[in-house]
């Protein structure tokens, strides 16, 4: 039984009260969820920047973001025992100490690969932060109505982070210079980290040790970190190139001696039992689906707001704010529909909406109103996002056995992870290849490269709306939930354990 769940039910011994530092535990826990969410967003509006600064190729651009989302993803589930195991307060400092190391060494980065190294290390470090983080929120708050509030603050940050994270990245970017979107993490993470060791109270799992699937993290993020390569190879060198195909065959190989190590380990990262339920199963399709999609979006309108229109960074920031708003307006929606339509009606309805928003941005030039076109896809694209991310969640732990209930929670944060790494090198070898073929067909005068590289973003938003579409039908003949299946503690926006 996992720890987490050990916790959920039984908390602190009763004798010892409530935790009179609670809720400056809970403000030093929510300064560091707010480092993790900020993290991608400001990262992605400095990246135009970062690329010229460092000399970064078209086709290797994609890592900034896939380092950290691959190393966070890939981690995520190891990440989440190993707090449970060393005590959550110890490595939530660690995670905060190590996390401000890595930005420190990005922001300072003088070449790619360090750059790209720093945002590895990044996500391993935030791989044990977050589910350290919940897991004291819920050691910490053993009152049900307390732990409901602290929840929401936690949900409400992750929720409107990006928002902040998109405007201070742009203010960064612009004024200062975009390393300063990496190093703003190094005061903060420090700070929290001393206030963390005074006002957090340490925890631990009360279950003996079971051991670390240490040979699945491998195999698993060596698989991952293969077909990331390959997509990013054959970028480059062709779908056809000896490496490409090599790199593609050995992902083959090391994921698929991932399932054979989780079949037979006796403790393994990820019970199969977990993702072969219908509906869980289902569930994470689509949110692996989502993330390949969605990430990739974010990407290429980041460059085509900056390069295509000319937008500063500051503007394209307030360009993408409609996305946040769409979403927790959708999310909010969702959440009280959902106990009445079941999980089933509003996935299937947020996916479609949210393709349909994607299809609009096929349509962009090298002149496209703001207003008139960009905004509707926004608030189409975001308001379907948010609906659909309530009954996602909220499928993942349909039926669960309650030893299975963190690593099942996890998944759909770990899935999103993988998809948006793969997402990310596969659509950006897509656009660049896209790209290359419009401009051997109509010259390499400075309009036709102009277009060029709208034809390469909006070759991207078709298959990511695609992508959308085919998540929609595979809940549509997958999921047989129905409303009454969805139990009151699983409605809402709260966000779900994730130590496993």
């Amino acid at each position: 039984m996992t720890a987490t769940m050990d916790l959920v039910r039984s908390g602190p011994p009763a004798a010892d009260g409530p935790d009179p530092r609670r809720f400056r535990a809970l403000g030093i826990i929510a300064v560091a969820q707010l480092m993790i969410v900020l993290d991608a967003s400001v990262v992605t509006i400095a990246l135009p920047s970062a690329q010229r600064a460092l000399g970064i190729s078209i086709a290797n651009r994609q890592w900034v973001m896939t380092a950290y989302t691959l190393a966070f993803g890939g981690l995520l589930l190891l990440g989440g025992r190993i707090a449970d195991y060393f005590g959550r307060k110890r490595m939530f400092v660690i995670s905060l100490l190590g996390f401000a190391g890595a930005s420190a060494l990005g922001g300072l980065a003088q070449s790619s690969a360090m750059l790209f190294g720093s945002r590895a290390l990044q996500g391993a470090f935030a791989a044990v932060m977050a589910p350290s983080a919940l897991s004291l929120i819920t050691v910490t708050f053993t009152e049900a109505k307390e732990r409901a509030r602290a929840f929401g603050v936690y949900g409400a940050i992750s929720g409107g982070g990006a928002a902040i994270g998109l405007i201070l990245g742009g203010v960064l970017t612009q004024y200062a210079s975009w390393r300063w979107t990496l190093l703003i993490n190094v005061p903060i993470a420090v700070l929290a980290a001393v206030f963390a060791t005074r006002e957090v109270r340490e925890s631990r799992s009360e279950t003996p040790r079971k051991g670390y699937d240490i040979a699945g993290a491998v195999t698993a993020t060596a698989g991952l970190l293969s077909l990331v390569y390959g997509f990013t190879r054959a970028g480059t060198y062709g779908w056809g190139s000896s490496l490409t195909v090599m790199f593609m065959a050995l992902a083959a190989v090391l994921l698929t001696s991932f399932v054979l190590i989780e079949r037979s380990s006796r403790h393994p990262l990820l019970p199969l039992r977990v993702v072969l339920d219908r509906n869980r199963g289902g569930s994470f399709i689509a949110a692996l689906l989502v993330g390949i999609a969605m990430f990739a979006t974010f990407l290429f309108l980041t460059y085509y707001f900056q390069g295509s229109l000319g937008y500063s960074a500051v503007r394209t920031g307030f360009a993408f704010l409609p996305f946040s708003l769409g979403i927790i307006t959708g999310a909010t929606l969702s959440s009280r529909l959902l106990p009445r339509l079941g999980p089933r009606v509003l996935m299937v309805a947020g996916f479609t909406l949210a393709a349909c928003g994607l299809f609009l941005f096929t349509g962009i030039g090298i002149h496209t109103s703001y207003l008139a076109h960009l905004l509707p896809a926004e608030v189409i694209v975001s308001f379907g996002m948010g609906t659909a991310f309530v009954p996602l969640s909220s499928t993942a732990l349909i039926g669960v056995d309650p030893s299975d209930a963190g690593v099942a929670s996890a998944m759909v944060n770990t899935t999103q992870q993988t998809g948006a790494s793969l997402g990310v090198s596969l659509l950006n070898t897509v656009a660049a290849t896209a790209t290359a073929n419009f401009l051997l067909h109509h010259g390499t005068s400075q309009v036709a490269r102009a277009e060029a590289f709208v034809h390469g973003y909006t070759v991207s938003f078709t298959i990511s709306a695609v992508l959308l579409v085919t998540a929609a039908v595979t809940t549509l003949l997958i999921l047989r939930t129905k409303r009454t299946d969805v139990a009151p503690a699983e409605v809402g926006l709260e966000p779900e354990p994730v130590a496993a």
